[in-house]
């Protein structure tokens, strides 16, 4: 082989090197997935993530907060909670207080998938806060959950996970939205029952006629006796 088809060759593999170099650095790297809780705010009736953490906002009163433990990579749309923040439904058992607000929070431990080995999640749930008016995201949370915070960050709702914080995980999240869920809401207030008009007790049992009839009885049964004994004397 000449020199010429030699030098012409050895170009040719590098420029072929060169090009796949190029084209590897062209490709971005993969984005990590991570396990963690998510805030977000219920605005204009969809779950925006919020832009600040839970300490540095003040919710109004009749806000929705969500809290949602899943797996999510920067490539894939927040992993919100999977119920809707319907302040009435959440709180309709939480009577207003003056100088204080009331604040829905739903709480979604996320899905088998996203909970770590061995472990499974909590039921969804939501819960209203009855908190001093200047109150922030995080000491509503605090009102109706115990939250693990580890260097400033929300590590565990109600114990759930029971450690870790914010991990890496190998694992690609689902870029489809999660199916909805049905959430467990505060017991309706118990009402308190009617005043008794009746003569009827506790337990809606008509008194008054057992106690004349037992009246009645007791009076029979004695002159049952008296005319007993009359019978015997004569």
């Amino acid at each position: 082989m000449s020199t010429i088809a030699r030098r012409s060759g050895s170009i040719l593999l590098v420029s072929v090197l060169a090009a796949l170099f190029l084209s590897l650095l062209s490709v971005p790297a993969e984005a990590a997935s991570y396990r963690y809780w998510g805030y977000y705010t219920w605005t204009d009736g969809a779950w925006a993530f919020a832009t600040k953490g839970p300490d540095q906002t003040a919710p109004a009163d009749g806000a929705v907060e969500g809290w949602r433990f899943a797996i999510t990579a920067e490539s894939v749309s927040p992993r919100v909670p999977r119920a809707d923040g319907d302040f009435d439904a959440i709180c309709t058992s939480t009577d207003p207080a003056a100088g204080k607000k009331r604040v829905a929070v739903v709480i979604d431990g996320g899905t088998k998938d996203d909970a770590p080995e061995g472990t499974s999640p909590p039921a969804p749930r939501g819960a209203c806060a009855l908190v001093p008016e200047s109150a922030s995201g995080a000491e509503v949370l605090a009102a109706v959950a115990t939250a693990r915070i580890e260097k400033g960050l929300v590590c565990a709702i109600d114990a759930y996970p029971a450690q870790g914080c914010g991990d890496p995980v190998d694992v690609v999240p689902p870029t489809t939205p999660d199916a909805t869920v049905a959430l467990a809401l505060p017991k309706a207030k118990a009402t308190e029952p009617a005043a008794n008009t009746s003569g009827d007790d506790d337990d809606g049992t008509p008194w008054l006629p057992i106690a004349i009839g037992g009246v009645l009885i007791a009076a029979l049964a004695g002159v049952a006796a008296y005319r007993s004994r009359s019978g015997a004397r004569s």
